[in-house]
């Protein structure tokens, strides 16, 4: 489905499903190098059991128009938008690494009219190594390898997002060139390890947030690990919300990787539409 927001086209997978503002929506944020099919299986499930749903390519990013976000702060406002372009008062926010952060500080805007937050892969701060971010900018293709090989706990696993044996790595790395091809302007890559690396709004937004909130998080994960989530655990419970977390046996991508375990958490937390 496109929309037009902030001037631009942009793009949202709606699950295969006639788009219906009425009903409970959930909005997918994904993360740097990624579009909103990282969120294909359980987007899709959602959409066919009573969700509205809108996995989002983000502005700049794949079959998004736009100016690309260049901090969280810009691409939670870009979220707010989306919403109301698409005439939804209330969602429940899902979001994926960067994604994670741009949910948060939506949601921590978005007040009552955020009903459920679901932070997957995430971590605050979400510092990014100075040899990282710099070979994303300087070695993109060698700085894409690297992320790849961090983030995965094993490279097919049975079954994967597009079936048994699928080669997840390869997936992922081509993903990952698609996404930086998409926009010729700017380096997407490195502007959103940046927004990731200079987000300093973490705990200050958790304090604002007023819906339930879920930590999906990786045993495996060494791009975040689940010891890096606790200070968002921990401002989470502060600010007294009801605060669940998940624990998987995965690396960084827990919707590829573990696809059923990430959908469970998902549907368990979100209850039935």
């Amino acid at each position: 489905m496109q929309l037009v927001v902030n001037g631009a086209n942009v793009y949202c997978y709606t699950g295969g499903k006639t788009f219906d503002a009425a009903k409970p929506t959930v909005v997918f944020i994904h993360g740097v190098l990624n579009d909103h099919s990282v969120w294909i299986l359980q987007s899709r499930y959602l959409a066919h059991h009573g969700y509205n749903v809108l996995a989002v390519d983000l502005p700049g990013h794949c079959r998004s128009g736009g100016e690309a976000p260049e901090t969280v702060e810009q691409a939670a406002t870009f979220i707010l938008a989306l919403l109301d372009a698409a005439g939804i008062e209330n969602a429940a926010l899902v979001g994926h690494s960067w994604g994670s952060l741009i949910a948060l500080e939506a949601a921590s805007r978005l007040g009552t009219r955020a009903t459920h937050l679901v932070l997957v892969g995430t971590a605050y701060p979400m510092k990014v190594s100075p040899a990282l971010l710099a070979t994303s900018l300087q070695e993109p293709m060698k700085a894409l390898t690297m992320i790849n090989v961090f983030s995965r706990s094993t490279l097919a696993p049975p079954p994967s997002a597009l079936g048994p044996g699928t080669w997840v790595y390869g997936a992922s790395m081509a993903l990952g060139r698609r996404v930086l091809a998409s926009n010729t302007a700017v380096n997407v890559f490195h502007r959103g390890f940046k927004a990731c690396d200079s987000y300093a709004g973490g705990e200050g937004a958790m304090a604002q947030v007023q819906c339930p909130v879920l930590f999906v998080l990786g045993d495996q994960d060494q791009m975040t690990s689940p010891k890096a989530a606790q200070t968002l655990v921990q401002a989470a419970r502060t600010a007294g919300v009801r605060t669940e977390t998940v624990r998987i046996a995965v690396g960084h991508h827990q919707m590829t990787e573990a696809p059923e375990e990430t959908l469970s958490a998902l549907r368990q937390f979100l209850g039935k539409p």
